[in-house]
This record gives C-alpha cells, structure tokens and sequence, in this order.
C-alpha cells in the first residue's frame, strides 16, 4: 500500500550543527509540512537537542550509532560503520519504511550509501547532485549538476548528467523545451580542456539533450540557459562561491541600507521588497540538491545547514515524493537516454 503521507527519513547526526540544527528544522516541517519525520540517530543526543522534549512527540526517533565524520572515506567508513546514522535512514528507503532521505552530512557517503542499499538507476554510471540556483529572471531558475558527487568525471558521466537534467528540467520542473549548456571557459567548441571538448561533442551528437553549447561563469544565472552540466570539482566551487555571494549581497544590505534617517525609513518602507530579495539569493530557502540517478529519493544538504536549510530540504524532498520524481525520471530516462558511450 502506498503512503497518502510523504515519509522523510532525516540523518539528525550529519552536518557541522548537528543534531540541534537538524532537530529544530525537522520540528518545524512536522509543524509546516504534511509529512511524517523520522530522526535517525542517537536517541539521547536528539532528546537533548531541544530544550522541551514535547516538540519531539509527533516525530518517530529511530535509533542510529555514530556518524561518517568529514575525514573518513566514505565506502570504508560505511562497512565499518553498518548502523551509522547515514545507512540506517537509507536502510529505512529501502525497507520502503521511508519515502525519502535528507543528509547534511558527508556528501560522499550519502552517495555511496544511496548506491549501496538502493543502487543506481538502469544506464547511470554515476548519479549527480543537482541543485537548483536562482537566476537574475525572476522566477526562473537553473539547475545544476553535478556540484560534488564526482570530483572526477569521464566524458561519458556529464552526458548521463544532461540527460537526467533535461528528464528532471523538463518532467518535473515544468520547462517545456529546457536549454541545455556545458560550464566552460568559452562559447567555441574547441574551448576548454579534453574533457569538456569531448562532452561538447557528446552533447552535441546527442539526440535527446537539447544542447545549446558552452555555458561560461558569467552566463549560468543569466537565465539564459535551464541545464548546466560540469564535473562535481567545479560544480561544488561554483555552489559555494554562488552561496558566498548571496550571504555577502544580504550582509551587505543589512549594512548599509539602515544608515541615517532616510535609510531606516528606506528600509521599513522595503521590508516586503528585501523579503523577496532574501528569498531569491540565500541558499538556505533552497536547502539542498537531489541525487540524481539512484533508486531513491535524496537530497543532499550543505554541510553547514542550519533550521532553515533543514526545513527546506525535507520540503524538497516531499516535493520530490509528491511529484513522483523518482518514476517520473525511471519512466522517461529508457525512452530518451542512447547506451552509454563507450569512451573515455
């Protein structure tokens, strides 16, 4: 029987404030979303997270032990470690005791962990983290893989990304001729090192992508592109450097628009308009990227997550769930996607 309810399995024990962080945020989407919570990890360390143990009544606490931390290696840790908080919350995917999980932990061992106990997708030699980035057109964004999942690719893995890219951009986000760029140092095809020449002409040879061409830094939040593939190197770069630009543009108003009189006026007469400002540029309303191309439903979230990042990461996941994300993607991917390339 299939749940009315979307189930979201939380690694409560991963990222750089967990568990506090991870339990405020997980309180609030069981008070925000339709959406049973499940806290995966240490019981007494979720309990004494929150300073009143009663928000935790309504959110089913399922014991783990320990966690991947930062430095390890991730398929190691993960065999020496079965009931780490990480492979307990996919353990309960693919038990289908849950619908989804949310990590802010060890990017690489959410990978690794997904691939383990759920697999990956039929045609897909390695799954991609795609994160969605506002672009300067309003409503309108952009999406991007892989931003860390592969620091090193083969020309044959940024193809799959562009095909589970145009799939998602185009099944699940609505765009109904999504564009397709390459990150690059240059609109030429010759552009660029062999890697991202040989892709050029994978994309370009390929049927089912809608490639447009290269995608320099300056053009992936220019809107003009609704698909950005590159390497999870670059691409966990680009997220970052797009995060420290969006805090520092905040950090930067909260400055200098109060000053003197007409500022603070300025400033409450804006209110509405700097609410919207925030929406757009602060990573923590988009919470983090699906992994894309395993047989279930991911997202991984930044390491530094706080509440509200948390909170809309589980909402992203119950959209994941909702939208049927994951059969929208199994279903379309065999009817576009050619056998891989057997290049390297």
């Amino acid at each position: 029987m299939v749940a009315t309810r979307a189930r979201i399995a939380v690694d409560a024990m991963g990222g750089d404030h967990a568990p506090a962080e991870i339990v405020a945020g997980a309180i609030r989407a069981k008070a925000e979303l339709d959406a049973d919570i499940l806290l995966v990890g240490d019981p007494a360390q979720i309990r004494a997270a929150t300073p009143n143990e009663e928000n935790l009544n309504d959110l089913k606490i399922v014991p783990a032990e320990g966690t991947i931390e930062m430095h390890e290696e991730p398929l190691s840790a993960l065999r020496r470690k079965r009931r780490a908080s990480i492979n307990v919350s996919m353990d309960l995917v693919k038990q289908q005791e849950a619908d989804a999980v949310v990590s802010a932990g060890h990017s690489g061992a959410a990978m690794a962990a997904a691939l383990l106990r759920l697999g990956r997708l039929k045609g897909i030699d390695r799954p991609a983290i795609g994160a969605v980035f506002p672009t300067v057109l309003a409503d309108k964004s952009v999406l991007i893989l892989d931003v860390g999942a592969n620091v090193d690719c083969r020309p044959k893995f940024l193809e799959q990304f562009a095909v589970m890219g145009t799939v998602y951009s185009k099944h699940v986000l609505g765009i109904e001729n999504p564009k397709v760029g390459l990150l690059n140092i240059g609109e030429e095809a010759s552009k660029g090192n062999e890697l991202a020449v040989q892709v050029h002409q994978l994309l370009t040879d390929h049927p089912a992508v809608p490639f447009v061409g290269n995608a320099e830094g300056r053009d992936v939040l220019s809107g003009q592109f609704d698909v950005v593939v590159c390497d999870g190197y670059v691409g966990n770069v680009l997220l970052k450097f797009a995060e420290a630009v969006g805090e520092s543009v905040l950090q930067i108003l909260r400055e200098e628009l109060p000053r003197g009189i007409r500022g603070k006026a300025g400033t409450l007469i804006l209110k509405d308009n700097l609410k919207r400002i925030k929406q757009r540029v602060d990573h923590a309303e988009h919470g983090g990227g699906l992994l894309l191309g395993v047989a279930g439903i991911a997202v991984i979230s930044h390491g530094s997550s706080q509440a509200p990042s948390v909170f809309n990461a589980i909402r992203l996941a119950k959209e994941a769930v909702d939208n049927q994300v994951l059969d929208r993607i199994q279903a379309q991917y065999h009817k576009v996607a050619m056998p891989a390339a057997d290049g390297e």
